[in-house]
């Protein structure tokens, strides 16, 4: 305003005119600079908004990062139930095994002590049949049998000392060449095999030389054998 000089009734009209066109020139200058600033706003704006759409849609990735964690961790913690359940089962197991050996052991054992019992039973028997084949045996059948055992044939001995006596003359027994060989029973020390000779075999003889027992003859017949073990043989051959 101290740029215009008063004149009789105001200011002086060259002087306005003069700077009214200066303020529009400036106004014309700023219009462009207006419209910027407004299309900057605008842009602004729907910056805004996408920030707004991009913040929210890192809320719901961290709300599904949240609940996939916490999935993760609840199937870990059912991973962790389920080995810890299979553990249990492993370990039920184990002992379900333990307990089935202990009663199939204990059945075993009931059937052995019943198959002693029968054996018993079984032994007396062949041990009254045996003193029947004794009378003739007396009268010279024995001088007269030749000692070649064929067929089948029933051969007792004892007493042995352990089950692994047994298997070594079994096998002495399978050396010889009898097929079929089969325990009967084997109670008290005292064993009775079955066997089947398909030739002719001096079963005595085979036997002092495969078997590690020294034995003396009891009883003889074509199918039958009754050996006892000699019960002074040192500890080192009863061992063997």
């Amino acid at each position: 305003m101290d740029r215009f000089k008063r004149a009789l009734f105001g200011y002086r009209r060259p002087d306005v005119d003069t700077a009214m066109t200066e303020c529009e020139g400036l106004i014309g200058a700023l219009e462009p600079k207006a419209a910027r600033c407004d299309r900057q706003t605008a842009t602004i704006a729907e910056l805004e908004v996408e920030l707004s759409a991009l913040s929210g849609m890192v809320i719901e990735r961290e709300r599904e990062i949240r609940s996939l964690t916490e999935r993760l961790r609840e199937a870990n913690e059912r991973h962790d139930r389920s080995i810890a359940s299979l553990e249990s089962v492993s370990s039920r197991l184990e002992e379900i095994q333990t307990q089935a050996r202990g009663q199939a052991t204990r059945i075993r054992m009931k059937a052995l002590r019943e198959a002693v019992e029968v054996s018993r039973r079984v032994q007396a028997l062949t041990e009254a049949e045996a003193a029947d084949d004794a009378a003739p045996a007396a009268n010279g059948s024995v001088e007269s049998f030749d000692g070649l055992f064929e067929g089948e044939v029933k051969l007792e001995i004892g007493p042995l000392g352990d089950f692994s006596q047994l298997v070594g003359f079994e096998d002495a027994v399978g050396r010889i060449g009898a097929s079929d060989i089969s325990v009967e029973r084997f109670s008290e020390g005292r064993a009775t095999l079955n066997m089947r000779l398909d030739q002719p075999v001096e079963l005595l003889r085979e036997l002092e030389d495969l078997s590690a027992l020294d034995f003396k003859v009891r009883h003889t017949a074509p199918d039958n054998l009754v050996l006892d073990v000699d019960e002074d043989e040192g500890p080192e051959r009863r061992a063997a």
